[in-house]
C-alpha cells in the first residue's frame, strides 16, 4: 500500500538516508513549492530541519509524497479529500488492531472461563 500503484513513470527512490527538495521535486514530479505547500496542507509530511532551515526528506516522506501526487493528479481528489482518505488510513488500521486486541482477549477468557468450570 505504501507505494502509489500509478506512480510507475516514476524514478525509483534511491537507498539514502535523506534527501533534499530538489531531489525530492525530481523524485516525485513536484515543483518545490509545491513541496512546501503540501507540508501545511497534510500533517503526515514533516522532513528534518536542518541549518538555515533546510529541508531533508527522509524515505517515507517520499513515498507519502508520491501518494499525495496519486491522489491529487492522477484519482482527482482536492487536498481536503486526500488529506481525508490518508488520515482515514491510519484509523482504519488503528481500529483493526483494536478488534484484533479485543478478539484475543475474549478467546483468553473464555479459556479461563472454560478452565474454572471444570
Amino acid at each position: 500500500m505504501l507505494e502509489a500503484k500509478n506512480n510507475n513513470e516514476l524514478p525509483a527512490i534511491p537507498g539514502k538516508r535523506y534527501f533534499t527538495i530538489g531531489e525530492v521535486s525530481e523524485l516525485c514530479g513536484v515543483k518545490p513549492h509545491v513541496l512546501r505547500y503540501w507540508e501545511q496542507e497534510f500533517p503526515q509530511l514533516k522532513p528534518v530541519k536542518r541549518r538555515g532551515n533546510r529541508r531533508y526528506y527522509q524515505r517515507q516522506d517520499v513515498i507519502i509524497i508520491r501518494q499525495i501526487r496519486s491522489l491529487l493528479y492522477e484519482q482527482g481528489f482536492t487536498i481536503g479529500g486526500a488529506r481525508n482518505r490518508l488520515g482515514g488510513d491510519e484509523a482504519r488500521t488503528d481500529i483493526s488492531q483494536s478488534q484484533q486486541i479485543v478478539r484475543q482477549v475474549r478467546l483468553e477468557l473464555e479459556e479461563v472461563l472454560r478452565i474454572l468450570r471444570r
